[in-house]
């Protein structure tokens, strides 16, 4: 018997060897820190359907998961809005809609700012509540960090650049800007829509502001009432094939619309 099971192995073709081996297959997503918690939801259950695939997903903003694409670091990237124009070198697959919503810690008095005050509080022309009916305390301006889609989206709706933003704390990704204003009750910050409703329905002590007059609320962003909306996508540097293919599929289907709604998104289906 041994000596057949040699035998076997000398003559088998290396390819053949290769296979029986059965090598798992990987994935490595990386990018947007809004999409990321989507993405791993996601993954779960293209592993569990996928016997030997793994997905490792990690956040980091979107700009990494363009470079990290570019550069063939990761398989996939992860973006929290279009791609640009000198973007096109990109294949972008939209997965969910979201929007960005300006919050304040829940216990704040105050229940609406105009465009023109928000724009006031984030280049330090207002700085303290009492000077918008609140009460007499110190404005903490919470702003997103560079390379973050959600920091690019703010400041083309207000119309501002990044260097009129005067901040007293600069956060990463949406929890934290959450854990930040819920743990502050002078703070003002900005996060994506679905973190902010999903947060707030446990109990995070924070509330979400209309903006342009418009409550925010993942409805308003799936009937396209809400001005400051966006499309989360997964990018990749070709035309995805094989697993890559497999799993942006899966991401955009039927089957995982019970998973973008559980994420407080609004879902995107071929």
């Amino acid at each position: 018997m041994i000596k057949f099971l040699y035998v076997l192995l000398v003559w088998m073709p290396f390819s053949q060897l290769a296979n029986a081996a059965d090598v798992p297959q990987k994935l490595v997503i990386t990018g947007s820190s809004t999409v990321a918690p989507l993405i791993s939801e996601i993954a779960k259950a293209f592993e569990a359907s996928n016997q030997g695939v793994r997905i490792d997903v990690q956040s980091g903003g979107s700009s990494r998961g363009i470079s990290d694409a570019r550069q063939s670091m990761s398989d996939i990237g992860m973006i929290s809005r279009d791609l640009k124009p000198e973007e096109n070198d990109l294949k972008g697959f939209a997965i969910a809609k979201d929007g960005i919503c300006v919050i304040l810690h829940k216990n704040n008095p105050i229940t609406k700012l105009e465009d023109s005050q928000i724009v006031d509080i984030y280049t330090g022309k207002i700085k303290n509540w009492q000077e918008l009916g609140g009460k007499d305390a110190p404005i903490t301006v919470v702003n997103k960090a560079e390379g973050r889609s959600t920091l690019e989206l703010f400041v083309n709706y207000f119309k501002l650049k990044n260097s009129d933003i005067k901040p007293h704390v600069i956060i990463g990704d949406n929890e934290q800007g959450v854990k930040t204003v819920a743990g502050n009750a002078n703070a003002i910050g900005y996060v994506s829509i679905g973190t902010a409703e999903y947060d707030s329905a446990q109990g995070v002590a924070i509330k979400l502001l209309p903006i342009g007059g418009t409550s925010a609320s993942i409805e308003n962003v799936k009937n396209g009432k809400f001005p400051l909306s966006r499309n989360l996508l997964l990018v990749t540097t070709t035309e995805p094939n094989g697993l890559k293919k497999k799993f942006i599929e899966f991401a955009r289907s039927k089957e995982v619309i019970g998973i973008v709604k559980q994420q407080y998104l609004v879902p995107i289906t071929k």
